[in-house]
């Protein structure tokens, strides 16, 4: 039986509807010492420094198919950095809005080029954190993906997610603003979603443990996911498991989760006795 074509709504002008792709990376360890918690944070500006960063953005617009217009970046002092990437896409001929250019699935990596944004952005900011207490050192990236025209940022989701060590990721993608069709009509969002985790591949899904929390009325969509398996032989920084005795890697292990649910749930729990 023949597939039934996707109806395609031709607009007047271009796609002017805005979607946003918003979200939180967060890598736990644990530095038990001084020397192991500066050790962390020397490591993660190394591989996480502003000049990498812009390589990884740069990945995200060949993913999308997007020019890259101008750069700025910026180590920061202790710790940190920023990169913002403006990006535009080729001109085009027609704006036509087709339901099969955004069927729910999983995006590529970045040997796949998909399409071309316009007025569009790339941020990330990073966040390197410790403190003496406890022996718990964090580091979190805030990326933002925005375009406007024809095709929705969470086709570079994936990549992004495997771009770093991430034990926890908060995903919100809003689709905000109107276009009008020839008619007039206006049309506040472009194509069918039900859940960001339909734009995730099959082994990211099983990797985390996701809570949804959607308004659909509102082009609102909110993902959390917390990294199901648990080795702790992968969260200790600077020295390893035979350092430490059976009971002192029960406490870690404990400080870990408690550390992991904190912020996936963003509410603090009692501390251990």
């Amino acid at each position: 039986m023949p597939k039934a074509r996707s109806r395609k709504i031709k607009l007047h002008g271009f796609n002017n509807l805005t979607k946003s792709l918003s979200f939180n990376i967060y890598d736990i360890c644990y530095a038990q010492t001084e020397e192991h918690r500066a050790e962390y944070i020397e490591y993660i500006d190394e591989v996480y420094n502003a000049k990498r960063l812009t390589q990884t953005l740069q990945e995200v617009a060949d993913i999308i198919g997007a020019n890259v217009l101008a750069v700025s970046n910026q180590d920061y002092e202790p710790q940190g950095a920023s990169v913002v990437m403006l990006i535009s896409e080729e001109p085009v001929a027609s704006e036509k809005m087709s339901a099969s250019s955004y069927n729910e699935a999983p995006g590529p990596l970045p040997e796949t080029v998909l399409g071309h944004l316009d007025k569009s952005h790339i941020t990330v900011h990073t966040y390197p954190e410790s403190h003496p207490e406890g022996g718990i050192s964090t580091f979190r990236a805030d990326i933002d993906v925005a375009t406007c025209g024809r095709i929705s940022p969470l086709r570079a989701l994936n990549y992004l997610i495997y771009s770093f060590e991430s034990d926890i990721v908060t995903v919100d993608y809003r689709v905000r603003g109107f276009t009008r069709d020839i008619r007039g009509k206006k049309h506040f969002i472009d194509h069918k979603i039900n859940s960001i985790q339909n734009f995730m591949d099959k082994p990211t899904r099983e990797r985390y443990e996701m809570i949804d929390v959607n308004v659909y009325a509102e082009q609102m969509f909110h993902t959390k996911m917390l990294l199901s398996e648990f080795d702790l032989d992968n969260y200790l920084f600077g020295a390893g498991r035979e350092s430490y005795s059976e009971a002192e890697l029960q406490r870690i292990e404990q400080r870990l989760r408690r550390e992991m649910t904190e912020i996936f749930y963003g509410r603090n729990v009692p501390k251990l006795r």
